[in-house]
């Protein structure tokens, strides 16, 4: 179990038990608990707020466009430092043009398979993205598990580095609850493309998609899902430490799933139509 997942295990208002109790009990320490991820300096923290604010509204933007933005909100920063902050925010802009893929070394990358597919029903289709999460003093980043079709999210899992352990999680635990998709899609990240990954997806019989490097569109969903998650809960709240980031994101995805009427779904919610497989044409 990884050490994010173990401090998720700790409730700071346990009734009975102290957090010195509960850190010894899943094997961390308490300051391991309490850490939160810098992130470098203040400014560092204020400029990934900027870029993530800005990348939302033009996810075409590379490093020499942020930069003048950036600028021109009174930031002179160089190139350099804003494409070292992107790519640690995982953030990569789409092209016009389709640009040679450089795969990890050693993962496979698989083939995209929904070009001109009809997508109208739940568990035909599950995609996969990460996201950076800003907070006060550091940031996180977030996964999510999502049904195409309806727009449920169906786990997620924060994690303050980019490794592949909390993305095999939140696959595993939406397979458990939810059963399995036909086609899983995700885009060419090295946490998906890792053969732990992909191995959960086989070992459950699921065929794996792709989308071409730099496609956006490709995963158009689930980043819509990043631009209302953001606007309507991360950026009102100056989030402190993970467990507040956690809390705050609990109340919003229940939020989301169960009451946030959606209008790709003819008004109804994402748990109406993924738990109502009857609702065969949803809007367009």
């Amino acid at each position: 179990m990884s050490v994010e997942r173990r401090r998720q295990l700790i409730d700071p208002r346990h009734p009975r038990l102290p957090v010195t109790r509960q850190c010894e009990l899943v094997s961390i320490s308490r300051s391991g608990f309490y850490y939160q991820p810098a992130g470098g300096t203040l400014l560092n923290l204020a400029l990934m707020r900027l870029i993530d604010e800005q990348f939302l509204e033009t996810p075409w933007y590379g490093s020499r466009q942020m930069m003048r933005h950036l600028r021109r909100e009174g930031y002179m920063v160089g190139r350099k430092r804003v494409r070292r902050l992107m790519a640690r925010m995982g953030l990569e802009p789409i092209y016009q043009r389709p640009r040679t893929t450089v795969p990890h070394p050693g993962h496979r990358v698989y083939p995209y398979l929904l070009r001109d597919m009809v997508i109208d029903r739940p568990n035909q289709v599950w995609c996969a993205d990460i996201t950076y999460i800003p907070m006060r003093r550091g940031f996180h980043y977030l996964v999510a598990i999502m049904d195409w079709s309806t727009r449920k999210v169906l786990s997620w899992r924060l994690s303050n580095t980019m490794d592949a352990e909390f993305c095999i999680e939140a696959l595993e635990e939406a397979l458990m609850r939810f059963g399995r998709p036909e086609i899983f899609n995700t885009d060419q990240g090295s946490q998906f493309t890792s053969p732990r990954f992909t191995g959960v997806l086989e070992t459950a019989g699921v065929r794996i998609s792709m989308d071409g490097r730099g496609r956006w569109m490709d995963n158009v969903f689930i980043e819509r899902l990043w631009r209302s998650l953001k606007y309507e809960c991360v950026y009102l709240h100056a989030f402190e430490t993970g467990s507040e980031l956690r809390a705050g994101l609990t109340w919003w995805i229940d939020y989301y799933n169960a009451r946030r009427p959606h209008s790709m779904l003819a008004g109804g919610t994402p748990d109406d139509t993924y738990w109502a497989p009857g609702i065969k044409k949803l809007a367009a």
